[in-house]
């Protein structure tokens, strides 16, 4: 049992009579907070695959395909944070099995869609009801089970199953469009969700009152949080598609300042904030914040880069290219039986900066190396993902370590908002600098020699801002928890010598 780590919460020393001692005695509730996950990898990988069959069916716009996506990702990064205060104040099981009912209805309803309006809006429900389902199903893992052993272990089979659902959704996805409708890939939520709601309602007990945040809901922070997290999200889109010379992406950019700046005002002096800053501000929930965003940077931006490199740039066909990515797959489906032993080797802490600085290098590889040949770029998603495969599980386990017990959902929905967020600024980063060096129109065949040189140059420069910006986010982090432990060390010694001096 982990002792208690001096920026939070004390882990409680004695086991629960009621906790699970095993992953086994707790898998009704595992199968059903997997099931959630599933949902959330499997639904948007299976979607893109079907965007060019919805379009031609639809009569679609680009513009609204682009909508069909992009509506999820709003309402899902949008609303997290409110949809997580609410769960720490009204039950996290009960928010869960709302928006379990909300996914199923709004995945049903697309056997009904004719037009892409319609579309769109029934994606907009689905992002609602997954920012009321997947925070959540971190945190009630983490509520599950006391020691944190079980804790990384739980997190791990989630995300398992859930990578599994990424890896196997795109190839699926054509076979089903294949011999079905587009809409039958979409109503394959239904049944997920309805396996979920049996494992949560089955195997999780109702939260009792006492582990409930009672301050009253901070409205206005909601109102100001999601109006700052929407053109958040819309920017870095309107970036890549619109370019810097457009007036859109920086009007959304300065909406976003704006609604941040008003945002920590109040968030600082309203007597019960949605996000109390104080709390956000502790070593391990800090730095695991940090190790997120600077995985979702490195991530994102090279996801991005090597996806146009692999089919503008060397020509390969989408079947090849997603051959190429293999490598990254495999790592990360795979590689979720090595996470606890390295954890359990090195301890939580470690493996938190041990793993975001492997995604960093892995971006820097193939920033310097990506052009020469296809091995740099594989070993460059090897790294990205063996880092990923970890920091995703430990940070967040760690996030949630340092925050009170009855502010678990909102700490999961801000770490699951900071990897939502920095990926929308490692794609519009690479995006803007790739069209401010790349000589004409980049989806042309047959590129010139300059043009070749052009993009080369826009990798190499945009792989290193984002390795750079990423990088100082770790050291930030590991400083921020390095100080802590030092000062625990001094108050430990310190604490020693009284009681010697004492007796």
């Amino acid at each position: 049992m982990s002792t208690h780590n001096g920026t939070g919460p004390a882990l409680a020393a004695v086991r629960s009579p009621d906790s699970p001692r095993s992953l086994r005695e707790a898998w009704v509730a595992l199968a059903g907070l997997s099931a959630v996950f599933l949902f959330e990898m499997l639904d948007n990988s299976i979607l893109n695959v079907a965007l060019p069959t919805i379009g031609r069916e639809l009569h679609a716009s680009t513009l609204a395909l682009q909508w069909v996506t992009g509506a999820y990702a709003i309402t899902f990064g949008g609303l997290m944070l409110v949809f997580g205060a609410m769960a720490d104040r009204f039950g996290r099981r009960r928010i869960m099995l709302v928006g379990l009912v909300l996914l199923g209805v709004a995945s049903l309803a697309t056997a009904f869609v004719t037009t892409a309006e319609q579309l769109i809006a029934v994606r907009a429900v689905t992002g609602a009801a997954a920012a009321m389902t997947t925070p959540g199903s971190m945190a009630l893992a983490f509520r599950l089970f006391e020691g944190d052993s079980l804790r990384v272990r739980a997190a791990t089979l989630i995300s398992t199953v859930g990578l599994v659902g990424l890896a196997i959704g795109p190839t699926v996805g054509g076979f089903v469009l294949a011999i079905a409708p587009w809409q039958t890939l979409l109503l394959v939520n239904v049944p997920i969700a309805v396996l979920a709601f049996i494992g949560v309602r089955t195997g999780i007990a109702q939260d009792e009152a006492a582990g409930l945040n009672r301050d009253p809901v901070d409205i206005l922070g909601a109102v100001l949080g999601t109006a700052t997290l929407v053109p958040t999200l819309v920017a870095p889109t309107l970036f890549v598609n619109e370019g810097t010379g457009s007036w859109e992406p920086w009007a959304a950019t300065a909406a976003a300042a704006a609604g941040a700046f008003l945002f920590l005002f109040r968030e600082l002096t309203a007597r019960h904030p949605l996000l109390d800053l104080q709390l956000v501000a502790r070593p391990l929930v800090s730095s695991g914040l940090a190790y997120k965003a600077a995985a979702g940077l490195a991530t994102a931006g090279l996801g991005y880069l090597v996806t146009l490199q692999l089919q503008l740039d060397w020509g390969w066909s989408p079947a090849h290219a997603a051959i190429g990515m293999l490598p990254q797959v495999v790592v990360l489906v795979a590689g979720g039986v090595f996470v606890n032993p390295f954890v359990q080797r090195v301890g939580l802490d470690r493996a938190a900066w041990l793993s975001a600085s492997a995604v960093v290098f892995g971006l820097a590889v193939y920033s310097l190396m990506g052009s020469v040949g296809y091995v740099w770029v594989a070993i460059a998603l090897v790294l990205v993902a063996a880092g990923m495969r970890v920091v995703g599980v430990v940070a967040g386990v760690n996030v949630l370590r340092g925050l009170p017990k009855n502010r678990t959902t909102i700490g999961a929905a801000l770490t699951d908002t900071a990897t939502e967020v920095t990926s929308g600024v490692g794609i519009a980063v690479s995006g803007t600098i790739l069209a401010g060096l790349f000589t004409g129109n980049i989806a042309t065949s047959n590129w010139s020699t300059q043009q070749t040189a052009d993009f080369h140059a826009a990798v190499t420069v945009s792989g290193l801002v984002l390795t750079t910006a990423a990088a100082a986010l770790v050291g930030w982090a590991i400083l921020r928890t390095r100080g802590a432990t030092a000062g625990r060390a001094s108050t430990s010694v310190a604490d020693a010598i009284g009681t010697e001096t004492g007796a």
